[in-house]
């Protein structure tokens, strides 16, 4: 399949990211940059007909300028931030493995610049094994920084033993959800600790290479008999190498949808690679229009696996181009 075009708002949005990319190079006590010749300006108000129109065309890098404090700062005296964070319909959190190459205080201080505040747990920076002490300590260093852990996960799950662990931790940390991918012969007994501990289990699809949950669908066709509780987190990058348009995949499973993985890939195909978001070939502004057609309430949370060891910069452009078309 290839690439969707975007609407020229998001053309131009692409434009003014590569300016805040760009600045990379440019010292913090550097004066304002100047466009390059044909790019779009975004230090130009006479390019726009209405301050409106101005976010809405700058929306795509505010982001990206949490990142890079120079224009960061060129752009706040332009334009409220806030406001272009009202304008955004979706809840943005990251998928802790996003942060797989650093620590949990590195990995609070790029969430602070990119400006998420939601977060799933993954084990690397809190041990499922972890004493009620060491969690509460953690919880402490993620409320200090303004960040809410709304999840723990992905956990997988290949005995009772593991499912008891999953359901105790997510008790200590104080979350009700789980994402997670308990093996098929214990979704019975993963059942029952849903029952018995009011918190859900939001079942993680894995692509084509998975044996188990390779598409959405491989989930629902289990649980949709099963108690409410028992639903869905749909990656949408693997869903779409599955051959399955995310589009098309939360309005199939709405009632079950619990939360939301956002990447992008290159292609609708097995060895698709992970890119940053708005640079693949999934539809984005369809997908953003499935969502609020639902009225999903989740999290859209941003698992970011490209350029792991370096990643920010791409974080910042995949959140921007996301609340880009939000904003429409």
């Amino acid at each position: 399949m290839e690439p969707i075009h975007q609407n020229e708002m998001l053309k131009q949005n692409r434009n003014l990211l590569n300016l805040f990319v760009e600045s990379l190079l440019i010292s913090d006590n550097s004066s304002t940059p100047q466009p390059s010749a044909g790019k779009f300006n975004p230090f130009n108000l006479s390019n726009m007909n209405t301050r409106r129109n101005f976010l809405q065309k700058a929306s795509f890098g505010f982001a990206a300028a949490a990142a890079l404090p120079s224009l960061g700062n060129a752009l706040t005296q332009q334009a409220d931030r806030n406001a272009v964070e009202d304008e955004a319909s979706f809840t943005l959190g990251f998928a802790g493995y996003s942060f797989l190459k650093f620590d949990l205080d590195k990995s609070i201080a790029m969430m602070k610049r990119l400006a998420v505040d939601h977060l799933s747990i993954k084990e690397f920076h809190l041990p499922l094994n972890s004493s009620q002490e060491t969690i509460d300590a953690v919880k402490k260093k993620l409320s200090d920084a303004g960040i809410k852990p709304y999840t723990v996960g992905v956990i997988y799950m290949r005995s009772k033993e593991a499912v008891d662990q999953a359901f105790a931790y997510a008790q200590k940390v104080g979350v009700n959800m789980i994402v997670g991918v308990p093996n098929a012969d214990l979704l019975g007994y993963t059942e029952e600790k849903v029952k018995a501990t009011n918190i859900r289990m939001a079942i993680h699809n894995h692509g084509p290479e998975d044996k188990l949950y390779p598409s959405p669908k491989d989930i629902y066709d289990r649980i949709k008999d099963m108690d409410p509780r028992m639903g869905l987190c749909i990656d949408i990058g693997h869903t779409f190498r599955a051959g399955v348009l995310p589009e098309k995949a939360v309005k199939e499973y709405k009632s079950r949808l619990f939360d939301l993985h956002i990447k992008d890939v290159t292609a609708m195909a097995k060895d698709a690679k992970v890119i940053e978001v708005g640079r693949g070939a999934i539809n984005f502004p369809a997908f953003v229009e499935a969502l609020e057609k639902i009225n999903y309430s989740g999290v859209c949370s941003i698992e970011y696996e490209k350029d792991m060891s370096d990643p920010l910069v791409g974080m910042a452009e995949s959140i921007g181009f996301f609340k880009g078309v939000q904003m429409g």
